[in-house]
């Protein structure tokens, strides 16, 4: 046997070593990287994943988005159809976020019902688009108290590598920017809305703005745009919204206590990140 392949065969076992001591200890796996400054995959602490935004990616939709952060891939699509608007909000048209988490996509995810995870994604989805004030739901309206437009604004994961919620706000926001309206009138007489074939306008969104996610290990260890592997790792997990502006939106926390300096730390990465996406 030749000495190449002696080498490739022992670099081949000793790959192996690892991902078996990876998967029965991943703590410790990643405590050992940490203990060097680095990661599993070759990051720096504060290091982001490369991203890349394509709109208009589905001919079928009203708008679209395809987002890759990492390994991380989200496609969105946005569909209008109109409705009748609530009684108390008589000229507030509907926006409908939702983000599928499907078994195609990672093997921690199960087919059937959409997960407890995707549940939860969705409803902060939606709670950011709101916080944001990016899209007044009266700009939507066709006309008071009879018809008005709903967006459905639908994420799908087709690859999962951790921090879903910054890839598909990311993607939401670019099929939103890249979606058309048809020029609607109401009907008094018949009841009825006629849509323009011709002629379409574009969703007016007020504000620019994006997320930043972050993991903290030990109390004292930051880690920005965390990976499937180390999400489930981490101590804390703190997201940060800011506009274009650097103007803080919302921040969202949840595990344990972090330090008002850490907090601020993670505030300045934010702004640093948000605004080189929305650049």
């Amino acid at each position: 046997m030749s000495s190449s392949s002696v080498t490739n065969s022992s670099a081949a076992e000793e790959t192996l070593r690892a991902q078996i001591f990876q998967r029965l200890h991943p703590r410790v796996y990643l405590e050992r990287f940490i203990a060097e400054n680095i990661r599993p995959d070759g990051r720096t602490f504060d290091e982001w994943r490369n991203v890349s935004v394509n709109v208009g990616s589905i001919s079928t939709a009203d708008g679209s988005a395809l987002v890759r952060m990492g390994d991380t891939t989200i496609v969105c699509g946005v569909k209008a159809e109109i409705a009748e608007p609530e009684l108390d909000r008589p000229e507030q048209g509907f926006l409908v976020p939702n983000i599928d988490l499907p078994a195609i996509c990672s093997p921690k995810f199960k087919p059937g019902p959409p997960t407890e995870e995707a549940q939860v994604l969705s409803d902060r989805l939606n709670e950011a688009l709101v916080a944001s004030g990016a899209l007044s739901l009266s700009s939507l309206c066709i006309h008071p108290g009879k018809a008005v437009w709903t967006l459905y604004v639908d994420c799908t994961c087709i690859n999962y590598d951790g921090n879903a919620f910054d890839a598909a706000l990311l993607a939401m926001l670019g099929a939103l920017r890249s979606t058309t309206l048809p020029k609607a009138t109401y009907n008094e007489e018949t009841g009825h809305t006629t849509c323009s074939r011709k002629t379409r306008s574009p969703v007016p969104l007020t504000r620019n703005f994006s997320s930043a996610s972050f993991g903290v290990l030990d109390t004292s260890h930051v880690l920005s745009d965390p990976t499937a592997f180390e999400e489930p790792l981490m101590d804390v997990t703190l997201t940060v919204i800011v506009d274009d502006r650097g103007e803080l939106i919302s921040t969202t926390k949840s595990g344990g206590a972090i330090s008002e300096e850490m907090l601020l730390r993670c505030i300045d990465r934010a702004k640093e990140r948000v605004l080189k996406l929305t650049d």
